[in-house]
């Protein structure tokens, strides 16, 4: 048989009277050849691009609602407090309804539930902003505002597709993992910036009204890969996530992931604020989304670390914006919080791929949305707590929440580390 032009015929020769055998060197072609890298190989399953692009096309509007609304009942109002307010509510009503939501995703399919759920959320902003625009009762923006927390958790929606996609590969996974909230850190760093654009340059209600056109549409799009989805569990008889061992504790740490966002974000805007520069706060806290960004997507290249590991990386970043703040440089702020985001995406990849694994398969969007409402909570409490803060001690000394809330993240990471090794000596 002639040997194949990919496949060299072995050399030969004779050492005293051993014959000895060795693989010629590699044509030029097949040296050049390599595996596909990571990210290559993820979207390599037929479906995955376009569905992907469908959940990109759904998730930018959820870093535009909330400015969106805010510019907009504020700008025909004149109140940034029933703003505030409005948006407040919302956040409440997404806490309670979301875990909901995400159990019926988990028992009945993903396009089955999915969406329903974000016609309702649609219509929910579109009766705002006809209520802001005809001078509606308050309690009118108040009840449609929250008609929106039936949004599903888009992200959750994704990673429960790449989860099953990859269910025997935990490389891929990692890599899936990472790709999200990458995802996520960019669409939180782009949507701010294109509503702020749409109501300050077109009218006050655009960036509502694209962020509910692009929620819509990104979601038939997304629904209409029905190959990628993910079997619906059905009724099942699988306790809550929430009496699933570990997530509790795991909920905790979102907690205080969260507590971190929220502070960080206050406190900046308070800082620069007062440095004469309130313009510059949009592009500065981009820097900290900017950081994790790249660092999500490196990540995925690489293998996973440990929670503790990458907890701990957080906890020292995020004392950088603080020294930097003593300094009175906005440079140096923005250089701090670019670093200090390099740390986000590891710590949040790493925790939600143990959510995922505490969670039964059967309840998994259930488990992801229940880490996600415990982010939102940290971010409301952290940013509630870091406005009283700044309001008592000024904007520089309030760095001092952002650090203190890793730390906390960090104990808690350390508390279940001592669980875990608890438990795997008992057993």
């Amino acid at each position: 048989m002639p040997a194949s032009p990919t496949t060299p015929a072995p050399l030969m020769t004779v050492t005293g009277a051993t014959l000895v055998l060795a693989a010629a060197p590699a044509p030029a072609s097949v040296r050049r050849r390599r595996a596909p890298g990571p990210y290559r190989r993820l979207f390599a399953i037929p479906g995955t691009r376009a569905f992907t692009a469908g959940n990109l096309l759904a998730r930018l509007p959820m870093g535009m609602f909330g400015i969106s609304a805010v510019l907009m009942i504020a700008g025909q109002r004149g109140s940034y407090a029933l703003a505030g307010a409005v948006t407040a509510t919302g956040l409440a009503a997404t806490a309670v309804v979301a875990p909901f939501t995400a159990r019926l995703v988990d028992r009945h399919g993903q396009a089955r539930i999915a969406l329903p759920a974000t016609l309702i959320a649609v219509l929910g902003s579109l009766c705002l902003v006809w209520c802001v625009r005809t001078h509606a009762p308050a309690w009118t923006l108040f009840a449609s505002y929250a008609a929106t927390a039936t949004t599903p958790n888009i992200g959750g929606l994704s990673r429960a597709r790449w989860t099953h996609l990859w269910r025997d590969s935990p490389a891929a996974r990692h890599t899936a993992m990472s790709f999200e909230q990458a995802a996520d850190e960019l669409c939180y760093l782009l949507g701010p910036v294109l509503a702020a654009t749409l109501c300050s340059l077109a009218f006050p209600e655009a960036g509502t009204l694209t962020g509910a056109a692009l929620l819509l549409t990104g979601m038939l799009l997304f629904a209409s890969r029905r190959a990628t989805e993910p079997p619906p569990a059905g009724r099942n008889r699988h306790r809550s996530p929430l009496r699933s061992p570990g997530l509790p504790g795991l909920l905790a740490l979102f907690l205080a992931l969260g507590a971190v966002f929220g502070s960080m974000e206050v406190t900046s805007i308070a800082y620069l604020t007062g440095h004469g520069l309130a313009a510059t706060a949009g592009p500065v806290l981009a820097l900290q989304a900017a950081g994790s960004c790249a660092a999500g997507l490196l990540y995925g290249a690489l293998r996973p670390r440990g929670l503790l590991g990458c907890v701990g990386a957080l906890a020292a970043l995020m004392t950088l914006p603080w020294a930097a703040a003593t300094t009175g440089s906005v440079a140096a702020l923005a250089a701090a919080l670019l670093l200090a985001g390099m740390a986000t995406a590891p710590t949040m990849v790493t925790a939600m791929s143990l959510v995922q694994r505490a969670t039964p398969a059967a309840r998994l969007n259930e488990g992801m949305t229940l880490a996600v409402t415990a982010i939102l909570t940290g971010i409301a409490a952290g940013s509630a707590t870091a406005g009283a803060a700044v309001d008592h001690w000024g904007p520089t000394p309030s760095y001092a929440l952002p650090a203190a809330a890793a730390l906390l993240a960090l104990l808690l990471g350390g508390a279940r580390s001592v669980r875990l090794s608890g438990t795997s000596s008992v057993r």
